[in-house]
């Protein structure tokens, strides 16, 4: 079965910095990567669901850290909500790997539909929120 995927990149998704269109590029390619585990049975999806959900966790904080520090670099008013979100996403994560990892009911699929709409709204509601901040008051980034 070839791989397709489940989210695609738009210029629409773009903030307009370089580093974080990349790393917001690599979260979809990870949920990608997750979702065609998924497309290879309920078995393969919560193998590889094991191999990549520790280095997706590390990207997503690390990702979010560099949003973070570049908010506070230019005084965006509204860094701490939004720094709510990002913790409110990882702690909904880290939920879902300890319910896959304790045995507990986990369904990959629903997972990375998690992710794709948590990804993409975010992006779409608040990132834009800085990037429309930097256009009005001209900060650099």
């Amino acid at each position: 079965m070839a791989e397709e995927p489940f989210v695609v990149w738009e210029e629409r998704y773009s903030v307009g910095i370089q580093i974080i269109d990349q790393q917001h590029k690599e979260l979809l390619n990870l949920t990608n990567t997750l979702y065609n585990a998924c497309r290879k049975g309920d078995e393969a999806a919560k193998t590889h669901f094991k191999d990549v959900i520790h280095s997706a966790v590390e990207y997503v904080k690390f990702h979010f850290s560099t949003e973070e520090q570049i908010m506070e670099r230019i005084s965006f008013p509204e860094l701490a909500p939004h720094k709510k979100e990002h913790e409110a996403f990882v702690k909904k994560v880290l939920e879902e790997v300890k319910n896959f990892q304790s045995g507990k009911t986990f369904v990959p699929n629903q997972f990375v539909r998690f992710l794709r709409d948590w990804v993409l709204t975010h992006i779409a509601m608040s990132d834009k929120k800085y990037e429309e901040y930097i256009r009005r008051t001209k900060k650099t980034v």
